[in-house]
């Protein structure tokens, strides 16, 4: 079963199988309940912005929509956390999936019948902060929940269950259900898929520490604006949570911008059909989603500071350069270019073990804001990549955009190396304790 942070540890042999593989055993239909939810909601990743488009809008105002959507998922993902310092995170899934549900069908059945383009705006906007509400507060349930020595193994198990379900399954699904009953008939189905997720993890997890608040709510002073305030002022009651942030952001920054601009380098520039293009990119996408699990679990043994760092920073690095310049060494060459992207693939999964170290940063009172930081910080990714490509490739081109991304991943390498040692960490080199409640930044800062 699980334990509560800093409670003796004991060999994975003598652990339940489902825990030995890195799966906190009270918490195993939560896996699968995020699994399939996420599989629901990424049904229309890959076919909505068509579909407005042929029911009128204008390719311009198509975009708007998924930007709108973005801002929402943003701001979920930052009150993910927030919110469930507040009331638990068990509750905070159920209000996600209780609005998800509810601004699909307004989105269904009034929106899109009216053709309203304000209310496709409005409801599939206010969609956007459902999913991470449900999917992030459940992260940090794990968080809670799981082994010390296996926190990284369980944050593993969570990025293969959210992004097999978004966008692959779900695409697939799509791919299966639109030429059988039609783009909106699938909106349908993608709804049904949801509600059986949400049920799952609003009923069947019966682990008690996330159907409470993580901090104490009958304390003099409490009130429900303070917490939130504290949910930003926790970046400088505890500064390395702001640079654990900026290595989140960095670890899929370059990895969204690459997606602005890779489809024309390989078909018009390496000769490769757009086809097998896109089968080149879900391969990759399968590939690193089959090395989250495996890296989770290689964090718990090396270390997640050491495998974020070199996995993750130093390994992207290779692999952005190895994305772009080694294809052009054979153009035309699908296997080359195949192995390639597989490897930048495999190593983004590097990053698994940090959902696992900035909870590990704070005191139990603020791992709510401190995951709330690291929900928002992966959506801003889905901005700041594709803008760095605008600033920056009008002035040195697609080779110095690569150059910059690579020069991102291994700035972030050396921040996670030089500020983002903690003892509850694996690999760490100080002796075994509690998380120092430290508030002040130069101390918070320095690395042993």
């Amino acid at each position: 079963m699980s334990t509560a942070p800093g409670a003796p540890t004991m060999s994975r042999d003598a652990l339940p199988w489902v825990e030995r593989i890195g799966i906190p055993r009270p918490l195993m239909w939560g896996y699968v309940a995020v699994l399939i939810f996420m599989i629901g909601d990424g049904v229309e990743s890959n076919y909505l912005e068509p579909y407005l488009r042929d029911t009128g809008f204008s390719s311009s105002g198509a975009g708007l929509v998924m930007s709108v959507y973005g801002a929402f998922v943003a701001l979920g993902s930052w009150l993910s956390g927030a919110l469930s310092n507040v009331w638990g995170p068990r509750r905070v899934m159920r209000i996600g999936a209780v609005l998800w549900m509810l601004f699909e069908v307004l989105f269904l059945v009034v929106a899109l019948p009216s053709e309203n383009q304000l209310l496709v705006y409005v409801f599939y906007g206010l969609r956007g902060i459902a999913y991470p509400l449900f999917a992030y507060a459940f992260l940090l349930w794990i968080q809670l929940t799981a082994r010390r020595e296996l926190r990284g193994s369980a944050a593993g198990w969570f990025w293969f269950a959210y992004s097999a379900g978004l966008p692959t399954i779900g695409s697939a699904i799509a791919a299966v259900s639109i030429p059988l009953v039609g783009a909106y008939a699938t909106f349908w189905l993608s709804l049904g898929l949801v509600a059986v997720g949400a049920a799952i993890g609003s009923f069947a997890v019966k682990e008690a520490r996330g159907t409470r608040p993580m901090v104490d709510t009958t304390a003099p002073g409490f009130s429900f604006r303070s917490e939130l305030l504290r949910g930003v002022s926790v970046l400088k009651r505890h500064p390395r949570i702001g640079i654990a942030a900026v290595v989140r952001m960095i670890n899929t920054t370059p990895y969204f911008g690459f997606f602005v601009f890779l489809p024309s380098f390989f078909t018009d520039d390496i000769g490769i059909s757009e086809s097998k293009y896109l089968a080149l990119v879900t391969f990759m996408g399968v590939i690193g989603i089959l090395a989250d699990p495996f890296f989770g679990r290689i964090s718990d043994r090396l270390g997640w500071r050491s495998t974020i760092a070199w996995a993750g920073g130093v390994g992207c690095a290779l692999g952005v350069a190895l994305v772009y310049w080694v294809p052009q060494l054979a153009p035309g060459n699908y296997a080359v270019a195949l192995l390639a992207t597989v490897v930048y693939g495999v190593m983004l999964a590097g990053y698994i073990p940090l959902s696992a170290l900035l909870p590990s940063l704070v005191p139990e009172e603020d791992k709510g804001n401190a995951m709330g930081i690291y929900s928002l910080a992966a959506g801003l990714s889905t901005f700041v990549g594709p803008l760095t490509y605008s600033l920056v490739d009008p002035l040195v081109g697609h080779t110095g955009v690569v150059v910059v991304y690579i020069g991102m991943y291994l700035a972030g390498a050396l921040l996670t190396w030089r500020c983002l040692d903690v003892p509850e960490d694996p690999g760490s080199r100080r002796a075994g304790g509690a998380v120092p409640a430290v508030s002040s930044a130069p101390k918070d800062l320095q690395s042993s």
